[in-house]
C-alpha cells in the first residue's frame, strides 16, 4: 500500500519533501552532536613539544591554525611550540594577528624556517621575528620586496610611504621586543633586503641555524626564554614531539580561499541559479548554485574583498533573470555577462585608496584569464539567446513562412500555435516543453501547475516562451480539478 501511495503522482512531492526534511534533520543532529560532544584533547607531559607546519599563503585560516596550536600547547603545559614555516607571504591583516598571538604566547614559540630551500618572505619575516626563538635551515632565506596596491598596481609615493612606515614601525617593535637587530629587519621593509640563513644569523635577525627538529631541540636544551608568563628554562632532552596538523575543514577553507576559486564559485553559483530559472523544477542546478554561492561567500570571508564587486555579481544574476522572464533580445544577457566580469575585476580591488598592501605582501586579485574565460562563456550564451529571440520574433528563419516549420528544421513562430507537445519539466507555472525535436520554455496560460509527462497545446508564442494549455483542458490536470 505504501509503495502504491509513493508512486501516485500527487503524493510524490510530499514524499520528496519529507525525505529532504529527514536528511536535513539527520545532518543537523550530527552537527549538534559535534558541538556538544566531548572535544578531543591531548594529555601531555611537561617535556612535550608541539610542532605545527605553516606553509603557502598566510591567511585567516593560518591565523586560526596558529591560535589553536598556541592554545593547545598552553593547555597541556608544553615546553615548546615549534612552527615550521615556509611561505612567500600573505595578507597583512592576518600577519598582524599572528604577530599578536606570538608576542602574547605564554608558551615559548620557536619559528623554524624549514626545510632546506624554504623561505620566510614578507609575512614570514614578521612571523619569524616574532617568535621567542628564530631558527633557519641552511639554504633557506628571509626577506621582503617593494610596496604594491591591493590590485598589484603601482601606488603613489604618499601611499607607498604610508604603507612602508606602518610596516617598518611594526617590525621595529617586534625586533625590540625580541632583542633582535631592528635596523636589519627594517631594511627588509624599506629597501626589500633579503638574507640567507648565515647572513640573517650574522645580522642578529635569527638565533640559530640547524638542520632539523632534533638539532633544534638539542640546541635549545637548557636555554632560558622570556615569555609573558615569565622566564622559562627549556628542558628538552628526550622530549616527545607531537604533531598538530591542519584539520580537514581548515584545509578545505584554505583551498577555496583563493581569489580565482572564490570568483569561480560565485560565477558557477550564479549560472546554476540562472539554469534553474530556465528549467524550473530541475532542482539540481538550483541546489548546486546555492551551494557554490555559499562556498563562494565562505571564501570571501577569508579574503579582503570589495562589496562593490559582490554587488556587480548579484546584479549579473538579476539581469540574467530579467533576460529570461522578459525576453530582452539578449541585451540584458550581455549586460549580465559584462556585470559579472566587472564584478570579478572589482571583487578584490580597493579603488578608493583606503587599503594599501605593505612591502612584499602579494596582491589579491582574480586572474585576468579566468575573467576572460567566464565572460566569454556568458557572452556566447547571451549572444545565442539574442539570436534565437530575434529570429523567433521576426520569423526570419529559412522557410519561416512554410507551414509546419522552416527549411533548417526549426519551427517558425507562426507554425507553433495549435501544435501539441509534452511537458518535460513541470510547469509551476513555468517549465520546459518538448515540441517535436525542440525544447522550449513554457508557461501555463491559466497559472495552474502542469506535471511532467502531460500533453499540452500551444496557444501563444512570446519570443522563446510558449504559452500552453493542457491538451484535454485545465480540468484534466491531476490535483487541479
Amino acid at each position: 500500500m505504501f509503495s502504491t501511495l509513493a508512486n501516485h503522482p500527487s503524493t510524490r512531492p510530499a514524499v520528496r519533501r519529507w525525505a529532504v526534511i529527514a536528511v536535513s534533520a539527520l545532518f543537523v543532529g550530527l552537527g549538534l552532536f559535534g558541538l556538544t560532544g566531548p572535544a578531543g584533547s591531548v594529555t601531555a607531559q611537561a617535556e612535550t613539544v608541539f610542532n605545527v607546519r605553516v606553509e603557502k599563503t598566510i591567511s585567516p585560516v593560518k591565523v586560526r591554525v596558529i591560535r589553536r596550536a598556541v592554545t593547545r600547547a598552553n593547555e597541556n603545559a608544553a615546553q615548546l611550540l615549534i612552527i615550521g614555516l615556509d611561505t612567500p607571504g600573505g595578507l597583512y591583516g592576518s600577519t598582524r594577528e599572528i604577530v599578536e598571538i606570538l608576542l602574547a604566547s605564554p608558551v615559548p614559540v620557536a619559528v623554524f624556517v624549514s626545510p632546506r630551500g624554504a623561505q620566510a618572505g614578507s609575512a614570514g619575516t614578521f612571523i619569524t621575528a616574532a617568535g621567542h626563538v628564530a631558527a633557519m635551515t641552511p639554504g633557506s632565506n628571509i626577506g621582503a620586496a617593494t610596496p604594491v596596491s591591493g590590485t598589484g598596481e603601482e601606488i603613489s609615493e604618499t601611499l607607498a610611504d604610508k604603507a612602508t612606515n606602518d610596516a617598518a614601525a611594526l617590525i621595529r617593535a617586534i625586533a625590540e621586543e625580541r632583542g633582535r637587530n631592528p635596523d636589519a629587519l627594517e631594511e627588509t621593509v624599506r629597501s626589500a633586503a633579503s638574507y640567507s640563513a648565515s647572513e640573517a644569523l650574522d645580522a642578529n635577525i635569527i638565533d640559530l641555524i640547524v638542520d632539523d627538529i632534533p638539532d633544534l631541540l638539542a640546541a635549545l636544551d637548557g636555554r632560558t626564554v622570556t615569555t609573558v608568563a615569565g622566564d622559562q628554562t627549556l628542558q628538552l632532552a628526550g622530549a616527545e614531539v607531537r604533531e598538530l596538523k591542519m584539520q580537514w575543514r581548515e584545509r578545505f577553507v584554505d583551498f577555496i580561499s583563493n581569489p580565482n576559486i572564490a570568483f569561480l564559485l560565485l560565477s558557477l553559483g550564479s549560472i546554476g541559479l540562472i539554469i534553474e530559472m530556465l528549467t524550473p523544477g530541475a532542482i539540481g542546478p538550483g541546489v548546486a548554485g546555492i551551494i557554490c554561492l555559499g562556498l563562494g561567500f565562505l571564501a570571501l570571508g577569508n579574503l579582503p574583498f570589495n562589496w562593490a564587486g559582490v554587488a556587480f555579481i548579484l546584479l549579473a544574476i538579476v539581469l540574467a533573470a530579467l533576460e529570461i522572464f522578459v525576453s530582452g533580445f539578449g541585451a540584458l544577457g550581455i549586460g549580465a555577462a559584462v556585470s559579472l566580469v566587472v564584478g570579478g575585476l572589482l571583487l578584490f580591488g580597493d579603488f578608493g585608496g583606503g587599503r594599501i598592501t605593505p612591502p612584499s605582501f602579494p596582491s589579491v586579485s582574480v586572474n585576468r584569464w579566468v575573467l576572460v574565460g567566464v565572460g566569454g562563456v556568458l557572452l556566447s550564451v547571451a549572444g545565442y539567446l539574442a539570436y534565437e529571440v530575434i529570429m523567433s520574433r521576426t520569423g526570419r528563419r529559412r522557410g519561416a513562412g512554410r507551414s509546419g516549420g522552416g527549411g533548417d528544421g526549426r519551427s517558425s513562430p507562426g507554425s507553433l500555435v495549435g501544435q501539441t507537445g509534452v511537458v518535460t519539466s513541470a510547469l509551476q507555472p513555468r517549465g520546459v516543453v518538448a515540441l517535436a525535436d525542440e525544447t522550449w520554455t513554457g508557461v501555463s496560460n491559466d497559472g495552474l501547475n502542469i506535471p511532467a509527462g502531460r500533453r499540452v497545446r500551444v496557444t501563444a508564442v512570446n519570443g522563446l516562451v510558449l504559452t500552453v494549455e493542457v491538451d484535454a483542458g485545465p480540468a484534466a490536470v491531476e490535483g487541479q480539478e
